[in-house]
């Protein structure tokens, strides 16, 4: 049996096939990254690269799909190495720090970037580089009780101010809610390239279209 077996059924064989073999590049492996890169995985995607330079605390393990024992290790690589042990996915991890003078080089063969930086310089150099290149490019972040799926063409990155802050609040039913919605406008631009912009409210447990 298929261990996409349930996916199989509800996408269909001819969906499931385009999945497996469409390139996904995600640009960060925190409580975004990891959990789309491990959802898209599981979902029968098997041609992602993550990009991601940081290591992993302790204080990660709660939003973050990692162990105790992994604490220290790069963030990418532990990321490859659980989802090979998983499904046999094999994910390109790249432990490098994105900048404008490097996207080329680590975004070569992108037929898809999702992009979930914490920090507005390498967010910039994403978008920009998306945007020269036509490459579709989907961006998701979080603040607080508030999340935002949003496609390139629209995408506004934040101010610098909030760059680098390690002590802010974030439930984990907020990041995994994001999650989905940001895995679902993927596949939804795969099957139909429809570009779907999204913003996400815990309190109130709402998901509504965002129309910029």
């Amino acid at each position: 049996m298929s261990i996409f077996f349930h996916e199989q059924l509800y996408r269909t064989n001819a969906v499931m096939a385009k999945l497996k073999n469409y390139p996904v590049t995600i640009c960060g492996a925190g409580a975004l990254g990891a959990n789309i890169a491990e959802n898209l995985a599981r979902s029968g995607f098997d041609k992602l690269t993550v990009i991601d330079c940081d290591r992993i605390e302790e204080r990660n393990l709660s939003t973050q799909p990692y162990y105790r024992s992994d604490v220290g290790a790069f963030k990418a690589k532990i990321l490859a190495n659980n989802l090979y042990r998983a499904i046999g996915t094999k994910v390109d991890a790249k432990t490098k720090e994105l900048t404008p003078a490097n996207t080329t080089q680590l975004l070569k063969h992108s037929q898809l970037i999702v992009d979930v930086f914490d920090n507005s310089v390498a967010r910039q150099a994403v978008k920009d580089y998306a945007e020269q290149l036509s490459i579709p490019c989907l961006h998701a972040g979080l603040s607080a009780d508030y999340a935002e799926v949003i496609w390139n063409d629209v995408y506004r990155v934040p101010s610098e101010v909030n760059d680098d802050v390690c002590d802010y609040p974030l439930a984990r039913n907020l990041v995994m809610l994001t999650v989905a919605v940001a895995c679902e406008a993927i596949v939804s631009f795969i099957t139909t390239a429809e570009q779907r912009n999204f913003s996400i409210t815990q309190k109130d447990l709402t998901v509504q279209s965002l129309f910029l």
